[in-house]
């Protein structure tokens, strides 16, 4: 059953967070419009192999705030660090970040090597040359507008749920949401989430631009693992994402291994493999029975 958490602040931001579990920490952080319950699946298999897990919603995510400025990837890894902080957890964590909380993961292990045990990189964005073709001032204010105009329409009231139903089925192998009804419409009602959403994915080419100025200045310590999600198809445009994800994982040095079969949610298509990655990428002898 799913279970709401508590409320912290972080730079002045009201963020939802769930802690479960004793034992090395994992702090997973999902993909852009997603929430924390969709971590349910993994969430409880580390749990039952004694991790505490510390699942967060960004701002204008879930049930945390607004977001009121838009994000970088530097700031979200400082507020990483920051939610560490206001948790009171000492010593170094797991980091798992999913789709474009890869960007923010990784960056965090970069910014801060000694509270970083591992880093797992499951279905991360990938950019090997961002651009965007309008600049980022106009950007970001033509999204806070349609935001708005969104809102006052009334259409995430409207729409919300169902659009997110709509994804998450288009985002896995098969299957349904498996998320609690309730928690949906408490979340994706809200004009709150989608313009947090639209928010982040109007910044998403000048935040995949900083990780690359990231990756350059500050290298990476903690060892890596790179999860890519794939449906089992095998044409060439299907194969070229495991390939892409495969490519960032040498950049890297890290492990890589490929969930399959899997969609973009690949947390929620394969729970045991994600939690068997975020176990073995700190002490590599675990295994899940």
């Amino acid at each position: 059953m799913t279970r709401t958490g508590r409320f912290v602040r972080v730079d002045g931001a009201a963020l939802h967070v769930l802690v479960e579990g004793r034992g090395p920490v994992c702090v997973l952080s999902a993909g852009l419009a997603l929430a924390w319950f969709d971590w349910d699946p993994v969430a409880a298999l580390l749990v039952a192999r004694g991790r505490t897990v510390v699942r967060f919603d960004r701002p204008g995510h879930g049930l945390s705030a607004p977001a009121t400025v838009p994000p970088t990837t530097a700031g979200e890894a400082h507020r990483i660090a920051g939610l560490q902080d206001a948790l009171g957890l000492t010593g170094p964590v797991t980091v798992v970040g999913h789709s474009i909380a890869g960007f923010h993961a990784e960056a965090f292990a970069r910014l801060y090597p000694q509270r970083t045990a591992a880093l797992v990189l499951l279905d991360s964005s990938v950019e090997e040359n961002p651009r965007a073709l309008l600049p980022a001032g106009p950007r970001t204010a033509a999204t806070r507008t349609i935001g708005r105009a969104v809102s006052a329409a009334g259409l995430p009231a409207a729409l919300g749920p169902a659009l997110r139903r709509a994804a998450v089925r288009a985002s896995r192998t098969g299957g349904s949401d498996p998320a609690a009804r309730d928690l949906v419409r408490r979340c994706y009602r809200t004009g709150r989430v989608w313009r947090g959403a639209l928010l982040e994915n109007a910044r998403y080419p000048e935040m995949a631009a900083e990780l690359l100025a990231l990756r350059a200045a500050h290298p990476l310590a903690a060892p890596a693992t790179v999860l890519a999600a794939h449906d089992g198809s095998r044409g060439r445009r299907a194969l070229r994402w495991p390939a892409r994800q495969a490519e960032l994982a040498a950049r890297l040095g890290a492990r890589f291994e490929v969930a399959e079969p899997a969609g973009h949610l690949v947390m929620v298509d394969r729970p045991f493999q994600v939690a068997r990655a975020v176990l073995a990428a700190r002490e590599p002898g675990q295994r899940l029975a």
